[in-house]
């Protein structure tokens, strides 16, 4: 009989151990299934966040692309300018120039601000390097010079000039581009600058705007 007792309580503890190994191998299994489905949920997050950002940043790109080639309000465009050193004057087609043949020296254009009218030719070979040269008339009220000189001198790449020959009371020039205004506090004056200092009309990218001929 005590035979028969220990025997059923050997079987009985047996099935409890089947059970429990059982019941850890399901929660083994669980845990496993939970672990793959959460990093499958972070890999395919971390792929839709990239791809997410990519295409942010693709957009971007093409958004200020598509800025850059637009141009810049009212601005007139030239083109075929001649690129020649000459040492005698050069007769411009527009004025301010915005190109063409030039003298063989530049204005020095590090922010330069010239308080006298200045050689043409020689600008013309500072725009040629990239700057842009910011130029008025007795037309021009003080306070926008004053504005003027204050951004130009905070600029590397332009230089600022009176020049008395202009029809509009304040021009900004580029190689190949011009944009008349008013006044100072035109937001088109910004917009220029940020283009066209060292922009992409640029015939010679990152020559220098030092060296040549000062005030």
């Amino acid at each position: 009989m005590g035979s028969s007792r220990a025997k059923e309580q050997r079987s009985a503890r047996r099935a409890r151990l089947e059970e429990m190994r059982r019941a850890e191998a399901a929660r083994e299994r669980r845990n496993r299934v939970i672990t793959w489905t959460c990093s499958a949920v972070v890999v395919a997050g971390a792929v839709g966040a990239g791809w997410y950002f990519l295409d942010r940043a693709n957009q971007r790109q093409e958004a200020e692309a598509a800025a850059a080639a637009r141009p810049v309000a009212g601005e007139k465009t030239f083109k075929d300018l001649g690129r020649d050193h000459v040492t005698t004057p050069v007769d411009y087609k527009m004025s301010p120039a915005v190109g063409g043949d030039h003298h063989q020296v530049w204005m020095n254009c590090n922010g330069d601000v010239y308080d006298k009218e200045i050689g043409e030719t020689n600008a013309v070979h500072s725009l040629e390097h990239g700057a842009v040269w910011v130029t008025y008339n007795d037309k021009a009220a003080k306070k926008d010079v004053d504005a003027l000189e204050d951004r130009v001198a905070r600029t590397p790449y332009t230089l600022m000039s009176p020049y008395g020959d202009q029809s509009s009371p304040i021009v900004l020039s580029a190689w190949g581009k011009q944009l008349s205004v008013d006044s100072a506090d035109d937001p088109r004056v910004d917009t220029f600058l940020d283009k066209y200092v060292q922009g992409a009309q640029t015939p010679e990218p990152g020559a220098a705007c030092t060296g040549g001929i000062g005030a």
